[in-house]
């Protein structure tokens, strides 16, 4: 049956595991999701049929299925597969049938995913080069084989340790940083690839080049350096052929890369990329490569021994998104010139140019220029010499080359030893990132928010390569608290965010010490001095990003997986409990570091027991309530409830003075920071006669809050009917603030408010959200969207604003526009939910109208008596309050 493509409802995006099209799905876990379209008002699925066959042929002929669900009521947001266990490495193929009230069904297009390997399916070897392994090693791999029958299907599964690049037939596979770092004696990622379109008749070469780190970075789990390949070969007669890496590969004797270069930076994240090209044998990705240039491969016995638990990589691969044609900026002369790609990314430099034998080319990277025109020698705010690469050219007419097996965070990059002027278009930015899809959406009249939005939404791109880092530079490091911030734009703006955030859960849990608390950051080399830190009240972001995610996806299996991790982390805490007072005692130890606020906080810290972070453990304590009740763990939540009353209490008897109306920052304290008041408030613990005296000495304090509890601030205002003041600090220009940045010629966002250290910071973009969240004035009112508040913030003086948010069940769309005496507000609610319209009222004393596409709804004088279906007036006391159905509305208030 063909597809439907009728306009009024059809059925789309098609989803496994919540990826498009994975191509090496190994957990039995399998789910699928997809979207709805309805033209019209109400759109809802009341019936659906997912089926799964073998062959698209049999998938269409309605035959031989794997599994058929058949026609089940409702409308999930995912449905478990429930058929018999799926055989390894292979395609199936899959639709979806929804039926809508109007009864007749709606067939998706045909779609289609791939099995991947279990453990027990690896024939393949983990191999390397013979002789010493090194420090950022390198090794070159080859393999030529024989297609014997024409193809039906190429698969490649591959991961190395630490990075690989592929190619088949010298055409790259792929995309970059791959695999993403994990801890490999915990779980080691590999990839899929067909590779069918690659793959001639006859005779065909495999290739490979592995960079081994092997320094014990602070972003990455040293282990031992490797390359395993398994090729899956189907052939239209039916039969199979499997190639495997072992013994029978060869590795270039010589190869361009050198051996044992220094890292760029004192955190041991990436080499200098040292490149001779005159070193590389020409044709090697070929077959037919001529003898004499390669040695056999070994297989790395050792790694065999360890026999790493080989899991399919979920979170998408980097990709090169754009490139940049850079400007010339600073020195400009013969053997050194500058270029400026006007803005911080993260990626590397390529350039196009004519070959002159022996000449060395060194690209060096920073931030910023000194006051001479040349490139700072940095990373950040920390000073490096190491910061480049070099390439030493052949002598082609035409050489090519990007430094980019690790990649660096820069505006500006210095090229130095090419003898002649080099135009601009001689070298590109390449701008790279992991796939996430940047889907959601903030426009604006005003143009100060817009610069803000754009520059967090660049910030966070820069921040996700495979890990999702704090800066992209200094430390391209995963930090637990980082992360949680993150989400906020993330999970608001990028499609494919969800594996994002389940791998920072993942890694941590596989990084939990026996106490139950967290290494500050993981993965990293945590034994090798200087990356072991402990920040306890990082621990607790474990929890908010956990029911972060789960709010998002209503998906119970997060909580499933990661509840144990975040239950244990939170025991170490409570069973930490002064018997006495009953609060939670900071650490003593010399090498852990308390972060109340950040970066340079002003709270009070001095004392024994830090009020920021007893809250955040009564606040841990809740959530950890709520996901217990959401998994029907009765017992635990009443411990958990009782546990987190006790806490309360204590906070309230030790740490609240209730004459003046405010929290200490410590235990015996005088200082009353305003960001120890916002928490406070934000989780319940001030007493609730007391709420609005806390809430007006927070508002009379400004911004004084750093960048981790400045997004408690902005919500606390939000949430508690001070809009205002709230737009205030996000619109204001001067210091502190975002648009100070962006009044600074800023394009990405630093990573506190004062311009030094870091200047792309994603924790620090969380404006992207709240700008959708309260001006948009989109939120989610149920897990996973079932149901949708929209209730926009309209400060005076901007014309219009719009933001869009692509949820499990479709984009929501708000958009308003105002002017004098008139509001226009437009809505798009996507099928399966259902959304609440929350509106303030005119000013005092004016008589208004509010109309929806034309119709009257309601006005000062009461409800319109014209029926209006899928429109639900609700109070308008106090503001105006409307229930809709699904569908697109265009609803305009008047008054005078």
């Amino acid at each position: 049956m063909a597809a439907n493509r009728s306009s009024s409802y059809t059925v789309f995006d098609l989803r496994v595991n919540e990826h498009d099209t994975p191509l090496g799905i190994d957990d039995p876990n399998l789910f699928f999701s997809w979207k709805i379209g309805s033209a019209e008002r109400g759109g809802k699925q009341t019936y659906y049929r997912v089926a799964v066959a073998a062959s698209e042929e049999a998938l269409r002929d309605g035959a031989a299925f794997v599994w058929d669900s058949g026609k089940r009521k409702g409308c999930p947001l995912r449905v478990p597969y429930e058929g018999a266990p799926l055989s390894p490495g292979t395609r199936y193929w899959w639709k979806v049938e929804s039926w809508n009230s109007h009864g007749g069904p709606s067939e998706s297009a045909v779609a289609y995913f791939d099995s991947g390997l279990l453990q027990n399916d690896w024939k393949a070897s983990w191999i390397w080069k013979a002789g010493e392994t090194q420090i950022n090693d390198f090794a070159y791999f080859r393999k030529e084989i024989e297609l014997r029958l024409p193809l039906s299907i190429a698969k490649i599964y591959i991961s190395a340790h630490n990075r690989y690049q592929l190619f088949v037939n010298g055409t790259k596979v792929g995309g970059c940083g791959s695999p993403a770092p994990s801890h490999p004696f915990k779980r080691k990622y590999y990839l899929g690839y067909d590779v069918t379109g690659l793959l001639n008749a006859g005779r065909n070469c495999l290739s490979a080049v592995v960079h081994y780190l092997g320094g014990d970075g602070q972003n990455y789990v040293n282990g031992l350096p490797g390359l395993l390949l398994q090729m899956e070969i189907g052939y239209t007669d039916g039969s199979r052929e499997t190639i495997v890496s072992d013994a029978a590969w060869e590795t270039l004797d010589v190869i361009p890369h050198r051996i044992g270069a220094p890292f760029q930076q004192f955190r041991r994240l990436s080499a200098i990329e040292d490149y001779d090209a005159a070193k590389l044998p020409e044709g090697w990705m070929e077959a037919g490569f001529a003898e004499g240039f390669t040695s056999g491969a070994i297989v790395a016995a050792e790694l065999e021994s360890l026999a790493w638990l080989l899991k399919w990589q979920q979170i998408p691969e980097g990709i090169e998104e754009r490139t940049i044609i850079p400007a010339a900026a600073g020195v400009q002369e013969a053997g050194c010139q500058v270029f400026d790609a006007g803005l911080i990314v993260s990626g590397w430099p390529r350039f196009k140019l004519k070959g002159i034998p022996g000449v060395t080319v060194r690209l060096r990277y920073s931030e910023d220029m000194d006051e001479a025109g040349y490139v700072k020698h940095n990373v950040a705010n920390e000073l490096s010499e190491n910061y480049y690469d070099l390439y030493r050219m052949r002598g082609s007419e035409l050489e090519v080359w990007a430094p980019d097996f690790s990649y660096k965070a820069f505006r500006y990059v210095e090229i130095t030893g090419y003898p002649e002027l080099l135009s601009a278009d001689r070298l590109e930015i390449v701008s790279a990132h992991t796939a996430i899809v940047h889907e959601g959406g903030f426009h604006t009249s005003d143009e100060l928010l817009g610069g803000i939005y754009d520059a967090c939404i660049q910030t966070q791109k820069n921040n996700t390569l495979g890990l999702l880092t704090d800066c992209p530079h200094r430390e391209q490091a995963q930090f637990l608290a980082d992360a949680d911030l993150q989400a906020e734009t993330l999970l608001y703006h990028f499609g494919g965010a969800y594996p994002v955030i389940e791998k920072v859960l993942s890694d941590f849990a596989d990084g939990q010490l026996a106490n139950g608390t967290f290494p500050w950051v993981f993965p990293s080399g945590f034994d090798y001095p200087g990356f072991s830190g402990w920040i306890p009240e990082w621990d607790l972001h474990y929890c908010t990003l956990l029911w972060k995610g789960y709010e998002w996806t209503n998906h119970l299996y997060l909580l499933q997986t990661y509840y144990g991790p975040a239950k244990r982390m939170l025991e170490f805490y409570l069973d930490r409990a002064d018997p006495v007072l009953g609060l939670i005692p900071k650490s003593t130890e010399p090498t852990d570091w308390h972060i109340s606020d950040h970066p340079y906080q002003n709270i009070d810290q001095n004392g024994r027991f830090l009020t920021v972070q007893n809250v955040k453990i009564k606040h841990a304590a809740d959530l950890l309530g709520q996901m217990a009740e959401e998994l029907r763990l009765v017992e635990e939540v009443a411990y958990l409830k009782k546990r987190s009353q006790l806490l309360q209490q204590a906070i309230r008897t030790h740490l609240y003075d209730s004459v003046h109306k405010r929290f200490a920052d410590c235990y015996l304290s005088g200082q009353s920071h305003q960001g120890t008041n916002v928490v406070a408030l934000q989780y319940g613990i001030v007493p609730v006669e007391d709420r609005e005296d806390v809430l007006a000495s927070i508002k009379r304090e400004g911004l004084d809050c750093r960048t981790l509890l400045a997004l408690n601030l902005l919500r606390v205002l939000f949430d508690n009917g001070a809009e205002a003041d709230a737009f205030r600090l996000l619109h204001k220009r001067d210091y502190p603030g975002w648009g100070y940045m962006i009044e600074r010629g800023a394009r990405t966002i630093w990573e506190g408010f004062d311009d030094i250290e870091s200047h792309c910071h994603a924790w620090n973009a969380y404006p992207a959200r709240l700008f959708v969240d309260y001006l948009a004035g989109i939120r989610m009112a149920a897990p996973g969207w079932d149901r949708i508040l929209i209730k926009p913030y309209i400060p005076e003086g901007i014309r219009f604003i719009e933001g869009s948010v692509v949820t499990g069940r479709g984009r929501v769309r708000a958009g308003w526009e105002a002017a004098e005496g008139s509001l226009l507000l437009e809505v798009d609610i996507p099928p399966n939910t259902s959304a609440d319209i929350q509106l303030s009222l005119p000013p005092a004393g004016c008589s208004w109208r509010l109309t929806e596409s034309g119709g009257d709804i309601c006005s000062d004088l009461g409800v319109s008596d014209t029926k209006r279906s899928f429109i639900e007036v609700g109070d308008c006391s106090d503001s105006i309050v409307l229930g809709l159905e699904s569908g697109s509305y265009r609803f305009a208030l008047s008054w005078r």
